[in-house]
């Protein structure tokens, strides 16, 4: 009963490190073994093409020039497990006919055939995480994936001798064969001439440019892991020191997290009363709620309520295939705005950054870049913080059970704030920044722990507002809204067969506006999947499957618009529509 459908919910939802999860070992190793044994009735293996899996999202704004590709790295990943990153020596693009670029772009590019578990994996520049990314699950003709990513944020990290590190915890044995074949590109995008910025708005620019130094707040290698560092429980601390330069007139803490194992479906996990009055054992607990905090000596000064990123082999893996779950492939990084504090951390002293997570169970992976804005016509910069306030979580927990069925509604809130000015060979510069959060989550459980229903809203809000000496303000907002729905259910056994379905809805919502000086631009994006599937299980063997997806993708912007609907089941696209302008 509810033992039962717990562990089975870790296969459907905690599908991710395979020697961490042995909850969902078996029910993994039957999905694949069914996978197997089905296609071995169909067109001989080297007769079929690969399969093309990819992440919807909108093609990144290009310049007209040319591009100067950079191939850095080509490897095999095999047995990586617990083995040290791959490692590649980075210098600058000296071959390319231009050393200005107005774009940068990450290309990932990767195959795999066989068997194999999903694989978290990240890029490393210098210590300097580029990419958070999910591996895709093959099958036994092939796959294929690519990822783009714009990388033009790390422009003066690129012109420096680096090296490049890239971890991939992949198992190879006899049953789990995938070996996933990766060529990492950088394409160098020259400037386009015609993009002049007047004098009159070189601050301006230079304050919305990419940063001038960026510091890695990561570990260091040699590691027999990734770079990132491994958050285990709420008290567990990822800590940094950093002495930063004392002309910095802006600075910003952009974070990357992933979760795994116990809390990789944190926003399903139940209450820990709820576990103790049941008797529950080997259940993730702590609630659906988690907060990851960044505190700088000792002050929070900012947080990040995560989007819940479903990993490709997550619910149903037959959900992502070929689409995968939305920000799957390209997990996204959350900015902190510290120009506020720069008051605090210009003494030429080492201060101390820590990020935790509220609630957290192993385990989350955690790094982040400090991006830092330099005075090159200055030694020392002046700062003040003028005002900084961090409200506690406000937090609701309304139960209604009994026995194991029951109610349970969740509501957080929480604010940010703080103010501060710095004083350079730019002037006096005022910045505000501001985070609003609110939260819910609505979970049932039902049929004596066989059935889950989950509805959660996220709101992450966040502006900076910098007051520049030219009476002109530099700013930026966004309102995010993410959305999960989760459904549940697995139905009695019948002569040893127990048969599951699984509903998800995940939106991805955000508006943007964004003020530089040169007018006012704004967006909107609206990116909304729908998955239904079913798995019949008897003997712990899957005997059939299905999973079927429904995607909406549209982004409205001040230049530019593309709009993508599509639709998948069982790796084959049923319809694919998409373009430049607005249905």
């Amino acid at each position: 009963m509810a033992s039962s459908m717990l562990y089975s919910l870790l296969f459907l939802l905690l599908l991710h490190q395979s020697l961490f999860s042995t909850a969902n070992l078996i029910h993994k190793k039957s999905l694949l073994k069914q996978e197997l044994l089905s296609q071995s009735h169909h067109t001989p293996l080297n007769d079929t093409p690969p399969t093309l899996f990819f992440e919807v999202t909108k093609p990144i704004k290009l310049p007209k020039t040319k591009p100067c590709s950079y191939h850095i790295l080509q490897h095999d990943f095999g047995y990586t497990y617990g083995k040290p990153p791959v490692l590649a020596n980075y210098t600058p693009p000296s071959h390319c006919p231009s050393q200005k670029f107005s774009k940068i772009v990450l290309q990932w590019n990767a195959t795999c055939k066989g068997r194999q578990f999903d694989r978290i994996f990240g890029v490393w520049l210098g210590g300097v995480e580029l990419l958070r990314s999910c591996t895709a699950e093959p099958r036994a003709t092939g796959i294929v994936w690519s990822v783009e990513k714009d990388i033009t944020r790390y422009y003066s990290l690129l012109m420096k001798n680096q090296t490049l590190a890239v971890y991939i915890g992949n198992l190879v044995t006899k049953i789990y064969t995938g070996v996933y074949h990766v060529n990492v590109t950088i394409q160098f995008y020259p400037d386009d001439e015609s993009d002049v910025v007047s004098k009159s708005d070189a601050l301006v620019s230079k304050h919305h440019s990419p940063a001038d130094l960026i510091l890695p707040f990561s570990r260091k290698l040699p590691l027999n892991d990734g770079l990132w560092f491994q958050i285990e429980n709420s008290t567990d601390i990822a800590l940094n020191e950093f002495k930063i330069p004392q002309n910095v007139y802006r600075a910003m803490l952009e974070v990357y997290v992933s979760f795994h194992e116990n809390d990789e479906s944190w926003y399903l996990n139940f209450p820990n009363e709820y576990i103790e009055a049941n008797n529950l054992t080997d259940t993730p607990g702590n609630g659906p709620f988690r907060e990851v905090v960044v505190s700088l000596d000792g002050k929070v000064v900012g947080a990040i309520w995560p989007f819940t990123v479903i990993y490709t082999g997550g619910v149903n893996p037959l959900l992502w295939r070929p689409i995968t779950g939305i920000g799957s492939f390209d997990l996204p990084s959350y900015n902190i705005e510290i120009t506020p504090f720069l008051g605090k951390i210009l003494d030429g002293k080492s201060h101390k950054f820590r990020i935790s997570v509220a609630n957290a169970l192993n385990v989350w992976y955690i790094d982040a870049n400090l991006h830092l804005w330099l005075d090159n016509k200055s030694t020392k910069v002046e700062g003040e913080l003028l005002e900084h306030i961090s409200s506690p979580l406000a937090v609701s927990l309304i139960s209604d059970f009994k026995g194991l069925n029951g109610n349970f509604l969740t509501s957080v809130s929480r604010s940010i704030s703080s103010t501060g000015w710095v004083k350079s060979s730019h002037g006096n510069i005022t910045t505000n920044w501001i985070q609003n959060f609110n939260y819910k989550n609505s979970m049932l459980i039902g049929s004596d722990g066989d059935l889950q229903i989950v509805n959660q809203i996220i709101h992450f809000n966040d502006s900076v507002c910098a007051q520049l000496p030219s009476s002109s303000v530099h700013s930026t907002e966004s309102l995010k809204k993410f959305y999960l729905y989760f459904y549940y259910n697995e139905l009695d056994d019948r002569n040893g067969t127990s048969l599951s379905h699984e509903n998800v809805t995940l939106g991805f919502f955000e508006k943007k506006s964004k003020n530089v000086g040169f007018g006012l631009s704004k967006s909107s994006l609206r990116n909304v999947q729908n998955g239904q599937g079913h798995m019949a299980v008897k003997n712990n063997l899957v005997v059939s499957g299905l999973g079927s997806t429904q995607q909406v993708y549209k982004y409205d912007g001040s230049n530019f618009c593309y709009f993508r609907n599509v639709s998948s089941s069982n790796y084959t696209i049923l319809y694919d529509e998409r373009g430049k302008h607005m249905p």
